[in-house]
């Protein structure tokens, strides 16, 4: 994403300020989550909190878009990355649709297979991932081939109004998955004490490098330079130690975007899987693989509508935007319900809880509303679309609801 970045910015400065910001204003929304997940250590994160925050209404019509528009948007855009990349190492034309379908199937598959081996996958890929950024700050300080006269500033392509959406769209987009964690709460060990230490820890870390990386590639590469180039850590790598750096830097983004592609299926499938099985969703996409135990069901469910995703969405631009679109307003929704916890259950045990309340929660839900309403406004024609489908979530509830209600009186009888 530097490269939508650089092509709505001209100060360096600036570019780094609002890297700096997109990590705080994550970083709120980790402290938020911290107490929630606390206090609900259950399988769904975001859709446990809504489900007990607004009651059943609202929790099906985040899992409706969740599963028809957020996780199928956010796994196939990651992985059209990874057919981007591997068009760009072998200098082949191949179809990145069918790549990206073909890594969807084969990370679901592993995810089906077990969620032991799912977590080890994501942990080597992770480190990897964060290993591989450190590397290049830490080259570019050793070998020192930047130019601190990068850092002054070029004419700006746009007002810094007409900039905020899309430049906070794509570095949202970059942090996002501090929240994720919290879907698979119901399969670790003491979540009341390693999920808030994960969410807030991981939050600064990936801050603190992604700061430092951005730094580098306005150091190496200016402004000017960088809204033209489609992947810059390549163009850096091979700056600082020849061709062979820019290859190695692609087979390590390959990696990345692999774990980030099978982190994004592991834990979206589970609010699926947690919605039906509330009776929210029809039945078997709660269903178990008998073998693996594993919500197997909702794992292919989610691997065909992201496949639908690629095929209809076709960019990973188009794919991101949509992702962040619509996972933000229920980011913000979510928030909220700390402060309805707070009044409504004000004896509950919580053994974590928000530092800065009520500001930082407070600040948090005020960021994310405002991006949605912004970018209603300024691009109506791309976002309305989506908010409707969620809206249409509303009356098929309802409809689900008076359907099943039959049903579900004769089970209880």
């Amino acid at each position: 994403k530097p490269a939508v970045i650089a092509a709505s910015l001209g100060s360096p400065w600036l570019v780094l300020a609002f890297w700096l910001l997109g990590g705080v204003i994550a970083l709120f929304g980790a402290l938020t989550y911290s107490e929630l997940i606390a206090m609900f250590p259950q399988a769904g994160g975001l859709y446990v909190f809504l489900r007990e925050g607004y009651g059943r209404p609202m929790a099906f019509v985040f899992g409706w878009t969740y599963m028809l528009i957020v996780k199928p948007s956010a796994a196939a855009g990651i992985a059209m990355l990874f057919a981007t990349h591997v068009n760009r190492l072998l200098g082949t034309e191949w179809n990145p649709q069918i790549i990206t379908i073909c890594v969807l199937v084969a990370l679901t598959t592993i995810n089906v297979l077990g969620t032991e081996l799912s977590t080890r996958f994501a942990g080597i890929f992770t480190a990897i991932k964060f290993g591989s950024l450190a590397i290049i700050v830490v080259a570019a300080l050793v070998i020192r081939k930047g130019t601190i006269s990068n850092f002054h500033d070029e004419p700006a392509p746009m007002t810094i109004w007409q900039a905020i959406i899309p430049v906070m769209a794509a570095i949202l987009w970059t942090y996002d998955g501090w929240s994720d964690a919290g879907s698979i709460a119901g399969e670790i060990k003491n979540p009341q004490k390693t999920l808030p230490r994960i969410f807030v820890m991981g939050t600064i870390a990936v801050t603190g490098l992604y700061v430092a990386v951005n730094a580098v590639f306005i150091w190496m590469i200016p402004l000017s330079q960088q809204k033209n180039e489609p992947s810059l850590a390549p163009v850096v790598m091979e700056k600082l130690i020849g061709p062979a750096g820019g290859v190695a830097v692609i087979i390590l983004i390959l990696i990345s975007t692999l774990g980030s592609s099978h982190a994004s299926i592991m834990t979206g499938a589970r609010v699926t899987y947690q919605q039906a099985r509330d009776g929210l969703l029809f039945g078997f996409l709660g269903r178990v693989s008998p073998k693996f135990r594993t919500p197997a069901v909702s794992l292919w469910v989610q691997c065909m509508f992201s496949c639908g995703a690629v095929l209809a969405l076709e960019t990973f631009d188009k794919l991101a935007d949509t992702f962040t679109f619509t996972m933000w307003i229920f980011y913000g929704l979510a928030g909220l319900t700390l402060f309805i916890f707070r009044v409504k259950r004000p004896d509950a045990v919580r053994p974590f809880m928000c530092v800065g309340y009520p500001w930082v929660p407070a600040i948090f839900v005020l960021i994310a509303s405002g991006m949605t309403g912004y970018s209603i406004w300024q691009s109506p024609k791309t976002t309305l679309p989506w908010v409707a489908v969620l809206a249409a979530g509303f009356p098929v509830y309802y409809l689900w609801e008076w359907v099943m209600r039959p049903k579900n009186n004769a089970t209880r009888a």
